[in-house]
């Protein structure tokens, strides 16, 4: 019998944020090699945190990623200000989640509209598509406009904001400065709904299998900057557990370290928040998940796409609630002194669960950092979403149909490659 060899090799990933590869080779109908590759050069942040006082680390992480500063300043700041003795003002902490409402509003509405809709509508990108559907097109651009301008609100700029410090923000936005934003939001409700019924009416791949799903959770509300971790298998962990049950290893062929729950690769983000907290969604967003008619839990990573919509609608209607009772603070918070000793902190980035680790000594400076993005404890269950994804799809197809169903499924993880690359650790042998 003749041997049927297929050799795919994507070079270069296109439709995701950073540089990573992809190598698929099929002998006779078996999938002997896939291998994810992440290529792109470590940035040492973590290093570059050590000797610096503790006041510069919410400035320094923002600039790890232009998608996601928010998520690495709030998990910054969780674990920081577990150092200092007085909680957060109340006005604080709410308008710390509408910042981070800025964030996923404008990051999942760029993944849908401009990543992952060319591949539901059968076009190379968003630019082609935008010929044949141009409001699609214009609804993204104005969702995540309107995300942009939430992070100004708080941040001072739409990407690597400044506003946010240790016990507060350097500012209070003006009372002036509210009415004309709640007037847009409340515009962009229907617009939200609308979109959610857009992504449940796609023809998305049935695509069934295993995943173990992890997220914070909250007792009162659907948790984005802060919570309780938990996962499908039952475990429910603070946030100084986490290392007892993630462990990060390296690939030899990547710049990323990969993340395992003792032992199994599992899935943060979206999809894994909708499953074990569909439950605190307000009342208006559970009728849009009834509309969909999507079972949960879903064992189907394409519903990711239908759990980013709803989520969309989740923060445009979390940041009119706050900001139609916002009232100017009476004073500005007060800039607290830490305690020197180990602290943690992690919130849900758009991509995931974002876990940080510092420890800080006497003189406020930080002696050691460690940082755990979303992209990297993702990458465990992109490897082994493809082999059963592609498997499932058909081994036997030409070159070009999987090429395009790897990246497919690579692309429904909305993977922030340069958030995941990691400083390595030289492993020298000599003879």
């Amino acid at each position: 019998m003749t041997e049927r060899r297929i050799r795919i090799d994507v070079p270069a990933l296109t439709r995701v944020e950073g540089e990573g590869s992809l190598r698929l080779e099929v002998v006779n109908g078996q999938l002997v090699e896939l291998g994810l590759s992440i290529f792109e050069p470590p940035r040492y942040f973590e290093k570059f945190l050590e000797g610096r006082d503790a006041h510069e680390v919410v400035d320094i992480v923002a600039r790890i990623c232009g998608i996601c500063p928010i998520a690495y300043q709030v998990s910054a700041l969780n674990a920081l200000e577990s150092l200092a003795k007085d909680p957060l003002p109340h006005w604080v902490q709410k308008l710390r989640r509408l910042f981070y409402c800025g964030e996923w509003l404008q990051s999942h509405a760029l993944h849908i509209h401009l990543l992952a809709l060319p591949d539901f509508l059968g076009f190379d990108s968003a630019i082609a598509m935008a010929e044949q559907h141009p409001e699609t097109v214009r609804r993204g651009m104005q969702l995540q406009a309107l995300g942009n301008e939430l992070i100004r609100l708080l941040g001072g700029r739409s990407v690597h904001p400044v506003g946010a410090r240790i016990g507060g923000f350097h500012r209070a936005p003006e009372p002036k400065q509210i009415s004309p934003l709640l007037d847009r939001l409340r515009q962009a409700q229907p617009l939200a709904r609308d979109l959610t019924t857009f992504c449940a009416g796609l023809d998305l791949p049935d695509d069934p299998q295993d995943f173990i799903s992890i997220a914070l959770t909250h007792p009162d509300r659907y948790a984005i900057e802060s919570g309780r971790l938990i996962t499908s298998t039952g475990l429910k962990l603070g946030v100084e557990e986490f290392e007892q049950h993630f462990h990060e290893h390296h690939k030899p062929d990547s710049t990323a370290l990969w993340s395992d729950l003792n032992g199994e690769p599992y899935l943060t983000g979206p999809l894994a928040r909708l499953n074990l907290n569909h439950q605190h969604l307000p009342p208006a967003i559970q009728q849009s998940l009834k509309a969909t008619r999507m079972q949960l839990p879903s064992n189907n990573m394409f519903h990711s796409l239908i759990a980013r919509a709803l989520e969309i609608e989740l923060v445009i209607h979390e940041a009119i609630n706050i900001l139609q009772d916002y009232e100017y603070p009476s004073a500005p918070c007060p800039q607290p002194e830490l305690s020197a000793g180990v602290c943690f902190g992690m919130s849900e980035a758009p991509r995931g669960l974002l876990w940080h680790r510092y420890e800080v000594g006497p003189d406020q400076r930080i002696k050691a950092a460690r940082i755990v993005p979303p992209t990297s404890q993702n990458q465990a269950r992109i490897e082994a979403d493809l082999y059963r994804s592609l498997t499932a799809f058909g081994l036997n197809r030409d070159e070009e149909s999987l090429r395009l169903r790897a990246e497919q499924v690579i692309r429904n993880y909305d993977p922030c490659i340069s958030c995941a690359t990691h400083f390595l650790r030289l492993d020298m042998r000599r003879s």
